[in-house]
């Protein structure tokens, strides 16, 4: 009878070990992927920022080129 005690809360504590290190495995798995979304969100949002601004600055020098040009143009017809 003793027997049987003490195989049923040998039981018992591994089925609770196995079940809090399943948890902690869960827990571990979420925190790791949420913080990897993070990452992976604040480099796309970075790399697009990036590549707006770098078209902003091509096109206000493209803007600057071309009225210098038409200036340039302009003052050569006039004189």
């Amino acid at each position: 009878m003793v027997a049987v005690v003490v195989v049923v809360i040998v039981m018992v504590v591994v089925i609770v070990v196995a079940v809090a290190a399943t948890g902690v495995a869960v827990s571990v798995t979420v925190t790791v992927t949420a913080a990897v979304i993070v990452v992976v969100v604040v480099v796309v949002v970075v790399v697009v920022v990036v590549v707006v601004v770098v078209v902003v600055v091509v096109v206000v020098v493209v803007v600057v080129v071309v009225e210098v040009v038409v200036i340039v143009v302009t003052v050569i017809v006039v004189v």
